[in-house]
């Protein structure tokens, strides 16, 4: 007998109640999903920054430590040639691998996606269940 009641009173709400009603959970939903886009970009920000914070560290260990590599295999090579042309030489051969290691790093980073895509489908669904809601 409650139950019976209790769904009377349901059908019995006026139109301004459900909107009223429908309002406040579509305001509901609007906060819960800039939560769920603000979570899901925070996540991937921090992947991408870590990732960039290896790559300057690994950057820089490098560097010193070929520095000191380059050094040795100039001083090697002057002694089969003129040390001017071993620089040379030992320059172009780290050039080319620098260009290489930067590029793939730099295509790492351009094919990182960074659009919320869990929370762009959960919009659309929830966009579409309103559609259904006010037909």
């Amino acid at each position: 007998m409650a139950q019976t009641q209790m769904q009377l009173q349901k059908d019995e709400r006026s139109l301004g109640e459900l909107f009223s009603e429908l309002a406040a959970e579509t305001g509901t939903l609007v906060r819960q999903e800039v939560a769920l886009a603000q979570v899901e970009l925070t996540a991937k920000a921090t992947t991408v920054g870590k990732n960039v914070g290896f790559l300057a560290i690994g950057g820089a260990v490098g560097y010193a430590a070929m520095l000191a590599i380059l050094a040795g295999t100039i001083l090697g090579l002057s002694y089969l040639m003129p040390t001017w042309l071993a620089a040379i030489f030992v320059g172009a051969v780290v050039g080319l691998a620098a260009y290489v290691l930067i590029s793939s790093a730099l295509e790492e980073l351009k094919n990182t996606n960074i659009k919320p895509e869990e929370t762009v489908e959960s919009i659309k669904e929830d966009a579409q269940w309103l559609k259904n809601q006010m037909s």
